[in-house]
């Protein structure tokens, strides 16, 4: 349900990650046995042209989970990433992990740290790309102030890098996704209390209050421009990660997409934003 933002949004959304990472470390979804043994691509293929060649360059992840998108930039060749998040015990995940696959500290370092503290937090004052994956703006209730801190990490002649759920997946109605059934522009809180994951709906979970919020796309992209970067790209996709509507079937390619006989919509957006 909508409300307004309750004072202690931070607590809760961290006490709900804290318990999930043992049950993402330990179920399939994430199967990270096969991470390990360099089986398992976890960037999507739009990212990876998207984003382009990491050669040599340097790269912060913002709300890196348990790390794996952080180190698979590690291993396409980024030269030193930084991966950032709020929940210690993903942080502790993902330094495991790295050490588990060779990685050492310099090459990829893991911060416990809210993201509006990055800029005071991490260990270098600028990177070549920073870099935010899906599902992590809906937790924050600022998304200017978001916006600010990753440009000011953003190094002269770098780019911002952001993949997203589309917003318009969040006003449409979730049996068929094709009704509107909440306000696009509602800047209150949504509070959930669902038990569970993403990673295993039967999980058994004692901390389940959410607290999230919507961005309009045309509210991200102002807060980027405002902070000093430039667009160069925003780019709409017609495929999800997961069944956001029970209407919606995954394919071959592991998307999932409404049926072929029914008019397209968005999904998931992505963008780029420079700093000249």
């Amino acid at each position: 349900m909508y409300s307004p933002t309750p004072g202690d949004w931070r607590e809760a959304n961290r006490s709900l990650w804290d318990e999930r990472v043992p049950i993402h470390v330990a179920g399939d979804y994430y199967d990270l046995d096969a991470f390990r043994a360099g089986e398992r691509e976890v960037l999507r293929d739009f990212e990876l042209a998207e984003v382009g060649d990491v050669t040599g360059r340097s790269l912060l992840h913002l709300q890196c989970h348990i790390g794996l998108d952080t180190l698979s930039w590690a291993r396409r060749g980024a030269s030193h990433v930084v991966g950032l998040d709020f929940s210690e015990p993903a942080i502790e995940t993902a330094r495991s992990l790295a050490a588990d696959i060779g990685l050492t500290p310099e090459r990829a370092a893991f911060v416990a740290a809210d993201v509006y503290d990055a800029a005071e937090a991490v260990p270098d004052a600028s990177y070549d790309i920073v870099y935010t994956g899906v599902g992590a703006l809906n937790w924050l209730p600022d998304v200017r102030r978001w916006a600010e801190t990753a440009a000011s990490l953003v190094a002269p002649g770098g780019f911002l890098y952001l993949a997203e759920f589309h917003p318009l997946t969040d006003i449409l109605d979730d049996e068929t996704g094709s009704r509107i059934a909440y306000d696009y522009f509602s800047r209150d809180a949504w509070v959930d209390e669902t038990p569970g994951t993403y990673a295993d709906v039967d999980a058994a979970t004692v901390h389940n209050r959410s607290v999230e919020w919507q961005h309009p796309i045309g509210e991200v992209v102002s807060a980027l421009i405002a902070a000093g970067l430039r667009i160069e790209f925003l780019h709409e996709h017609d495929v999800s990660l997961f069944a956001r509507f029970k209407a919606l079937v995954r394919h071959e390619d592991g998307y999932y997409r409404f049926a072929a006989d029914r008019p397209r919509i968005p999904l998931m957006y992505s963008l780029r934003a420079r700093k000249d």
